[in-house]
């Protein structure tokens, strides 16, 4: 057996919006390609707490969250995540005890510690919450007290959430979230799907220093990678220069709306642009089914990760949902 056939495949939805589309299309993208991966065999669904941007519409996460849950019904749904920053613990513990109390065995919280957003709506999210990055330890102690057993005399519960006991995962682009995963033995996924820098360290503190917990004995690390998986190479590079667009609309403050591929980024990026993009997008999996085995099966070699969870923001839904047949292929091969 290969790597690639004994490793779990998860999605990671940013539910992209094209430019000629709304809000509305996408979220129905969401249930389609959510419903397509549970009959392909994959093990989870996440979409992603992002604000203030037009090309994203996983806003409300907790929401779609059951959207998705209510039209699917093996698929494990969370999130990846929920910026807590963002919110008091309690509403997420409610938010994600309602989910887990409709769909038990199916809910799953993956938590940030960044804002997912600037300094102008997060305050429009937050008004006068003081709420940080440095409050995250702690705030991720009190959502595992809410979804845990009531306790005597406990003074506030989650209701619902109290004794549902959400899995909890936590995510990070930094080593700041490995090393508390590790110390309070939680499973771990790395953002490199967007910041591969300091992948093989966050994943060696997280090793190194993992103590077993209630709820995991052993490390446990998810990756993020960007696919383009097509039945070329060629299609494959053309499809992705709609994700290297996104990826430059990021980087210049532009609609991040999903363009048409273009022949040629030529002219469309300039040479430090490029550069870049091809430095945020440095775990991508890109290319026809031979090359994506390839990058696969050595980024496993490289990494001995135990689940990989793809983005997948290509133009055309029916391409995106053929990149994740083709992976399904692989695995299955």
């Amino acid at each position: 057996m290969t790597r690639l056939s004994k490793t779990a495949l998860s999605v990671l939805d940013l539910v992209p919006i094209r430019d000629d589309g709304d809000a509305t299309q996408a979220l129905h993208n969401a249930l389609t390609l959510a419903r397509h991966v549970e009959q392909l065999g994959f093990s989870r669904y996440w979409v992603a707490e992002h604000h203030n941007m037009d090309g994203i519409a996983s806003s409300a996460t907790s929401v779609l969250l059951g959207y998705l849950a209510a039209g699917t019904s093996t698929l494990r749904l969370g999130s990846g995540g929920i910026m807590l920053p963002n919110h008091a613990p309690l509403v997420v513990a409610e938010q994600f005890g309602t989910l887990a109390s409709l769909y038990p065995g199916r809910i799953e919280l993956g938590l940030g510690r960044a804002p997912g957003s600037d300094q102008r709506t997060a305050y429009a999210l937050r008004r006068d919450r003081l709420g940080s990055s440095d409050d995250f330890p702690r705030d991720v102690e009190e959502l595992q007290h809410y979804f845990g057993p009531q306790q005597p005399a406990q003074g506030v519960i989650a209701m619902p959430g109290v004794g549902t006991e959400v899995p909890i995962w936590l995510l990070g682009s930094s080593l700041f979230s490995a090393q508390l995963a590790a110390a309070k033995g939680l499973p771990y996924a790395f953002a490199s799907h967007f910041a591969p820098r300091y992948v093989h360290e966050a994943i060696r503190l997280y090793r190194e220093n993992f103590k077993p917990s209630a709820v995991l004995d052993r490390p446990y690390v998810m990756l993020g990678v960007p696919l383009v998986a097509a039945d070329s190479d060629d299609e494959a590079n053309y499809l992705a220069t709609t994700v290297y667009q996104r990826i430059l609309a990021l980087f210049r403050g532009d609609s991040l709306r999903l363009q048409p591929p273009v022949r040629s980024m030529e002219g469309v990026w300039l040479p430090h642009e490029k550069e870049s993009v091809s430095s945020f997008l440095g775990m991508a999996v890109i290319g026809g089914p031979d090359k994506v085995r390839e990058r696969l099966e050595l980024l496993l070699e490289k990494t001995d990760a135990d689940e990989l969870i793809f983005t997948c923001d290509v133009y055309e839904q029916a391409d995106r949902l053929r990149a994740f047949s083709i992976l399904a292929d692989l695995k299955g091969g």
